[in-house]
């Protein structure tokens, strides 16, 4: 397994919170679901000490993004990085909107 750090994963048993998170690079990440869909990814899974949700989802990632799926966020493409900004200002908006309900409702209490 090529992972950034060569620390050793802690056992099964050990509680979540004092697990260290492992980075895997992008190349990694390729291989894996490659042999992932060769072999399954139950057994790629094992074999390569990942869970089977992680090959999944980068599956997943390799499936809509392409070669793009692991770049780095400087190397994406610009209809990647508008979408991106269109998301964090709909998050921003929803939160201004549920502010000013809370504060329409609050005034209109107090004026009665």
């Amino acid at each position: 397994m090529r992972t950034k750090s060569n620390k050793p994963t802690p056992p099964q048993g050990t509680p979540v919170s004092s697990r260290k998170r492992r980075r895997f690079d992008a190349s990694f990440k390729q291989e894996a679901v490659a042999l992932a869909k060769r072999v399954g990814f139950s057994q790629a899974a094992s074999e390569l000490g990942v869970t089977e949700s992680n090959l999944r989802n980068w599956s997943h990632a390799v499936a809509s993004r392409g070669t793009q799926a692991f770049a780095p966020l400087s190397q994406r493409t610009d209809v990647e990085a508008e979408l991106r900004k269109l998301r964090e200002e709909n998050r921003r908006l929803k939160i201004e909107h549920e502010i000013l309900k809370k504060a329409a409702a609050f005034f209109a209490k107090e004026s009665e």
